[in-house]
């Protein structure tokens, strides 16, 4: 098949080799030496209109305040595509022109060229709404390929050499030509997925009826069913045998299960965790040292960001496994606990008193759910007191309100004459001779 293959490639060759000697000697017409010149004249025309007319626009599209997102991409995507905009609308009106008032053979590499650049100018607006980058390039290079391709007519020559080029694995056939329409298809349908999936993320998290672990889960498997559905539905249109994949991928999928049972261990437990709703986006939990709140759940991990800032990655596997506190699991509300002691010559009565009133006076002190302060015991220096207050913001930190609360119970036993006991010793320094008894 490989002999095949470059005597095929050989012959292909020589035939657009023939064709090119036959271009080549063309240009030796006058009129098309013209046409050439026309379009030469015709881009340096749109790149003059683009250095004038450039920088307006773009101060232009500066200006544009209050704009959605998709319509600033779009303006700029334009933006850097303005020559060949420019080209475009030069050359057509001219092909026009020509075609009407002179022969076709006059105006036959003008409107080669115009078709070209609408084509070429087309694939780059259209492949812009495939998100990933490199499938977008990939895409929209193939389709500039094969767009030049069929302008020129050579799309048969180009279809056999691909296909040439194939090897075999059971009764299934794959060949470069078959890869390339599987790209091509796969990236289209990829794009409508994205765009159909993100129209309907958008409607979901909008749903004040779903839960916010619920949404997620809406959103995953809606994404894991169109992504999937793009992929079958792509192999299906280009002619690919599934049956020989599925064979295939059967023993992949037994070599990576061993491999991979972390990964997957973790896959099943993000799910798990959507299921049950045992931690859902906006809980403040506590992991080991790690206490903050989620940020986002994904297929693999869970997104944490602290009070200080930091974004931890905990696996979701840890989070089943583990023991995990949700202090907002069923409700907003936590309780905190602070110790203090005051001197024994202080009315037992008064300080309790005192300390509800302090803090209560914190802003972030629930009233609802009133602060009790009781006495836990009588310390070799101060009568102890346990204060209990809630609060139902645990993303506002905890460790500031306790220091709030603290500095309340301060100020209030200052105005108060309320005295905080310290240890006291005394030192006694002795001689170099022992004192007479």
């Amino acid at each position: 098949m490989e002999g095949d293959a470059v005597t095929l490639t050989q012959d292909i060759a020589l035939g657009l080799w023939a064709q090119l000697e036959l271009f080549l000697r063309s240009l030796l017409r006058p009129w098309n030496a013209y046409q050439i010149a026309i379009a030469v004249g015709l881009f340096g025309l749109a790149h003059v209109l683009n250095a004038l007319l450039g920088p307006i626009c773009r101060e232009w599209m500066r200006q544009r305040e209050g704009w959605p997102k998709w319509r600033m991409r779009l303006l700029v995507m334009l933006h850097r595509r303005l020559r060949l905009i420019f080209f475009v609308m030069l050359i057509w009106p001219l092909v026009w022109l020509m075609q009407t008032y002179t022969w076709p053979s006059r105006s036959y590499l003008l409107t080669i060229f115009a078709e070209l650049a609408l084509a070429w100018l087309m694939i780059a607006v259209v492949t812009r709404l495939i998100g990933n980058s490199v499938l977008r390039a990939l895409v929209r290079y193939a389709a500039w390929a094969w767009v030049t391709l069929s302008i020129l007519d050579l799309t048969e020559e180009a279809q056999t050499l691909l296909d040439g080029w194939a090897f075999e694995f059971g009764e299934t056939r794959l060949s470069l030509w078959l890869i390339v329409q599987a790209v091509i298809v796969i990236g289209v349908l990829f794009a409508m997925a994205r765009f159909i999936s993100t129209t309907s993320a958008a409607q979901v998290r909008k749903n004040a009826d779903i839960s916010p672990s619920m949404q997620v889960l809406v959103v995953k498997f809606l994404q894991v069913l169109l992504y999937g559905s793009a992929f079958f539905i792509g192999l299906r249109t280009v002619g690919v045998d599934l049956t020989g994949l599925a064979v295939l991928s059967g023993a992949i999928g037994v070599g990576l299960g061993f491999g991979l049972q972390k990964v997957v261990s973790n896959l099943v437990s993000g799910v798990i965790i959507l299921l049950d709703k045992s931690i859902k986006p906006g809980d403040v939990i506590s992991l080991g040292e790690t206490f903050g709140w989620i940020n986002s759940l994904g297929a693999r991990y869970v997104s944490i960001t602290t009070r200080d800032g930091r974004e931890y990655l905990i696996p979701n596997e840890d989070l089943i496994t583990g023991q995990v506190v949700n202090w907002s699991h069923s409700n907003d509300f936590v309780r905190l606990d602070i110790y203090f002691g005051t001197a024994y010559g202080d009315d037992p009565h008064k300080v309790r008193k005192i300390a509800i009133e302090a803090a209560k006076s914190v802003d972030r002190v629930l009233s609802v759910k009133p602060p009790v302060c009781h006495i836990v015991g009588f310390g070799d220096s101060s009568v102890d007191y346990i204060l209990r207050f809630w609060i139902r913001d645990p993303t506002g930190g905890l460790t500031n309100i306790r220091g709030n609360v603290y500095l309340a119970l301060w100020d209030a036993f200052q105005a108060n004459d309320i005295s905080i006991p310290f240890p006291q010793r005394e030192v006694r320094m002795l001689g170099d001779q022992a004192q007479p008894g």
